[in-house]
């Protein structure tokens, strides 16, 4: 029998409450500003719309870069306007707000010389890991959520309930169109696992939480430029940011879902390789910080 067997009332399931680290984690000035921001956004663009109006209306059309024709039908509705928010957010700050999330988790308690100190509670190195992967998912998708909730309410508040219109189809009605809204909102969450899986490799690898989120965002971002590539031909099929532009297909009719399913796939595939080496590296390191 070990010490920690023969230890009166020890349970390696009750070391690090999970409601613990989230308490823990929301009294984070990252965390907060990180959420915080995920609601002025919207709100942001609204400001953008309203007192922009003018020169919209007068611009030609020409140039108006990749969202223009998404920018012409946000203010048509609410579902539309959260639908815009959350296009222009996925390709950078989405990317940020989940790589500070999972890259700050356990690089920044090696930074601050805690780690060891959780380590000696004991806590085991796969739930304490195990803990702070959840917590981190469960932020960022409450920063999503907050993201197309206030759009979706700002918006309706100010533009109305009407269709969800599409560049590339008919309109969908509300009731459909929400559910799409949804769709989107899940499929962006399930490929940016990859960010996740990438940031918490790196915050379990280093003790610069800084280097985690930075070196999770570029690399996502190399994997953007390498896409655009052609001449990479088929190779670029295996890039993790290859099937990132996929949700287009929830706004068409009928949905077009191969690229979905192949984004999908891909996304698990590369978040479980990078969790699983994370897991691998944490409970076989020395921790000295």
């Amino acid at each position: 029998m070990t010490t920690l067997e023969a230890a009166e009332g020890y349970k390696a399931s009750r070391t690090l409450p999970i409601w613990a680290e989230v308490r823990r984690q929301a009294s984070r000035r990252r965390t907060q500003l990180a959420l915080g921001f995920m609601v002025l956004l919207p709100i942001i663009v609204l400001l953008a719309f309203e007192f922009g109006g003018a020169e919209r209306d007068d611009d030609d059309g020409d140039g108006g870069g990749a969202f223009s024709s998404m920018a012409d039908l946000a203010t048509s509705g609410g579902l539309n306007f959260a639908l815009f928010g959350l296009a222009v957010s996925a390709g950078f700050l989405l990317v940020v707000v989940v790589a500070l999330f999972f890259g700050d988790t356990v690089a920044s308690e090696a930074s601050w010389g805690s780690l060891r100190y959780l380590l000696a509670v004991p806590v085991p190195r796969a739930r304490l890991l195990g803990v702070k992967l959840i917590v981190a998912g469960g932020y960022s998708l409450l920063a999503l959520f907050l993201l197309v909730g206030t759009g979706l309410l700002i918006g309706t508040l100010r533009y109305g309930w009407s269709p969800l219109g599409s560049t590339i189809a008919a309109e969908i009605p509300p009731a459909e169109g929400v559910l799409r809204l949804l769709g989107i909102a899940a499929y962006l969450a399930t490929t940016l696992l990859v960010v996740a899986g990438l940031a918490f490799l790196l915050s379990v690898l280093t003790d610069a939480a800084l280097g985690a989120v930075g070196g999770a965002v570029m690399l996502w971002i190399m994997s953007s430029i390498l896409d655009q590539i052609e001449a990479l031909g088929n190779i670029r099929n295996i890039l993790p940011t290859h099937y990132a532009d996929a949700w287009r297909g929830l706004l068409s009719t009928p949905v077009q879902s191969e690229d979905i399913a192949k984004g999908a796939i891909s996304a698990v595939v590369y978040a479980t390789l990078f969790w699983g080496l994370a897991f691998y590296r944490f409970t076989r390191k020395d921790v000295t910080s």
